[in-house]
């Protein structure tokens, strides 16, 4: 039978790189596996072409002969493909990612993150601060050094994965890696325990530490500090601590972004004369002219009394709300001089109080509305 060409076979140019080669053999390995093609030989068939054509073309000796002297090039040189062994590599090579294989020998893990969220005052949040936090974590057991054996032993290599960590399963056609059951990755077992940590080579303990907060923090702001989350497994490197930024209410100010809001009430004088107040700020308090007549509600934008984010451009704006407040607990006097005011100005409705008038009228053509 006349062998195709192992580029076809592939579906691969002749020029294809080595990603590109492991893609293609993975896409067909994945869909001829005689596991997943039962009672097809014609599947099996091509499997094993596959694989033969991977094994020739991903080998940079075998692919230079090939491409030279075709079949004959490989052949000659009694490369063979009937061993299990040779299948094996390439199964790690290429479906390591898939099922776990990746490495022989032990694997080390990350830490994990932490997460500690920080509650700040929006004086500390705008200008900047340090604070000391403490939170639990996890740290190398200072009595084994993080081994997990007591003192005066060391853990001793596993007997069942050879001190891999991962052992060899037979699965039909496919030969897989699975972690070793008995020492769980780690490659080494423990037959005297550290009496502090218990074998984990880990202790939990309470950490303090002194984070820096750069100024105009906001809430959801995250600060890294890199190395400070959980201890790594088997040798691996520490994860890190994140500091999340949680600003609380102020008896003031309420922020969004780089504004900052207040709202100000002002008495009935102030609102129909008009006059100067002042209102605070986050440096101190500021003049802020009210003109006549000014109704409950409007906004006066004082700018460049907000806050300068972390990031971005300059400082925002603070945006103060007029209300206008009612009298209350008023004496008969002020009581007697507020209807004096008011019935001098009956008959001049219109010029006085302009909203109310049009919002009666609008009242009244609406119910006139409904008797017709």
């Amino acid at each position: 039978m006349t062998k195709r060409d192992y580029y076809d076979v592939l579906g691969v140019p002749r020029d294809a790189g080595d990603a590109e080669l492991k893609n293609a053999y993975r896409r067909l390995a994945m869909k001829l596996h005689p596991d997943r093609n039962p009672d097809d030989s014609e599947a099996e068939e091509r499997f094993k072409e596959a694989k033969e054509a991977y094994d020739v073309l991903s080998d940079r000796q075998k692919r230079t002969a090939y491409d030279q002297f075709g079949h004959a090039g490989v052949e000659a040189g009694g490369s063979g493909f009937s061993g299990g062994a040779g299948f094996r590599d390439i199964f790690d090579d290429v479906f390591g990612d898939i099922f776990g294989g990746r490495g022989r020998g032990q694997r080390v893990y990350r830490g994990a993150d932490l997460r500690y969220e920080l509650g700040l005052g929006l004086e500390e949040a705008v200008s900047g601060t340090t604070s000391q936090i403490r939170f639990p974590s996890e740290s190398v057991c200072e009595s084994c050094s993080g081994t997990g054996a007591a003192s005066g032993s060391t853990p001793s290599t596993c007997g069942t994965c050879a001190g891999q960590g991962q052992v060899r399963v037979q699965q039909g056609f496919f030969s897989i890696q699975q972690t070793c059951p008995r020492c769980h990755g780690a490659g080494t077992v423990i037959a005297d325990p550290c009496g502090e940590c218990r074998g984990r080579g880990k202790v939990r303990r309470e950490k303090t530490l002194s984070v820096t907060i750069p100024p105009g923090v906001d809430t959801g702001d995250r600060i890294r500090v890199g190395g400070e989350g959980q201890p790594g497994e088997r040798g691996g490197p520490p994860g890190d601590l994140y500091v999340e930024i949680q600003i609380l209410e102020h008896p003031i100010f309420v922020r969004d972004g780089a504004n900052l809001y207040c709202e100000v009430p002002i008495g009935f004088a102030m609102a129909a004369l008009g006059g100067d107040m002042e209102v605070p700020t986050l440096d101190g308090r500021v003049s802020l002219k009210v003109p006549a007549e000014t109704q409950s509600g409007r906004l006066f934008r004082l700018r460049g009394k907000g806050v300068r984010p972390a990031r971005g451009p300059g400082p925002g704006d603070l945006i103060c709300k007029v209300t206008v407040e009612t009298p209350v607990n008023l004496s008969a006097r002020q009581k007697e001089l507020l209807t004096e005011l008011d019935e001098s100005m009956k008959g001049s409705r219109r010029t006085h109080d302009p909203k109310a008038t049009s919002w009666f009228d609008s009242v009244k053509e609406f119910f006139e509305g409904l008797r017709t």
